[in-house]
């Protein structure tokens, strides 16, 4: 499988959020602001390709040689909570206003589905590490693609007239949804 065909069908056709549905917690929650919502998918990017670096090589050096391949879940999850905390502390240092922005959400990536998700598809795909890596890269690109247009859309929804019944949590709903179907368009290139 080449690395091109990985990285558009994980970008576009099989779009983490918008196609698989992981990662919908910080994809309603941390879209209100494009600077925002950016912060969040490239903290996720690096998060997600260096849990999926990481769990591969845990999973392939101690889980499967010894045969605790059903500890999977539970060491992955473990590993990314690592993880996220060194990025914790890292985005503290470099950037606290983005830090600030991101708020109780950060700490959420530990949660985040699509970053464990992504690590447990890349073993169920038998993915090399390279391909593993693309795939996680991939994702994450289409992850942070998805959440910054979407708070595009919600930034030009606050100046628009909204019924009030639509307000909030509904249009946000709804606009997903339309940007879902958008990127159904994309399922033929897949095939």
């Amino acid at each position: 499988m080449s690395y091109l065909f990985i990285f558009i069908s994980a970008v576009f056709v099989n779009n983490i959020i918008l196609s698989q549905f992981l990662g919908i917690c910080p994809f309603l929650g941390v879209s209100k602001k494009i600077s925002t919502a950016a912060g969040m998918g490239f903290a996720v990017m690096f998060v997600m390709t260096l849990a999926t670096i990481v769990t591969y090589l845990v999973y392939y050096t101690f889980l499967q040689p010894f045969n605790l391949t059903f500890m999977m879940t539970v060491t992955f999850i473990l590993v990314i909570a690592a993880l996220v905390q060194m990025v914790e502390i890292i985005i503290k240092k470099v950037s606290p206003p983005l830090y600030e922005a991101l708020g109780i959400f950060l700490p959420l990536i530990t949660t985040n589905c699509a970053v464990l998700g992504i690590a447990i598809l890349t073993v169920q795909k038998n993915y090399t590490l390279v391909a593993g890596v693309c795939y996680a890269l991939s994702s994450a690109i289409g992850f942070t693609l998805a959440i910054v247009i979407f708070a595009g859309i919600r930034e030009r929804l606050a100046f628009s007239r909204i019924p009030p019944a639509l307000q909030g949590t509904p249009i946000a709903l709804i606009t997903a949804g339309l940007l879902s179907m958008a990127f159904m368009g994309f399922a033929g290139i897949g095939n």
